[in-house]
């Protein structure tokens, strides 16, 4: 026997991956695990959005 499999191994920690098809791994219809199929770039839009409005908020607040 192996000592990487004595009390001391790491064998089998943080779970298993998942397999990926070659069109998910080049982005194409892989959805995330809560169904959010928005791409990244919109994803960084609405953050930059919401960023912006809270920027907005806080100098009108400090007027």
């Amino acid at each position: 026997m192996s000592k990487s499999r004595g009390r001391n191994g790491m064998l089998g920690v943080g779970g298993q991956r998942r397999n990926l098809s070659r069109g998910e791994l080049r982005g194409g219809k892989a959805q995330a695990a809560g169904g959010d199929a928005r791409t990244a770039a919109e994803k960084k839009k609405e953050l930059l959005r919401k960023m912006r409005e809270r920027n907005e908020q806080r100098t009108s607040d400090n007027e």
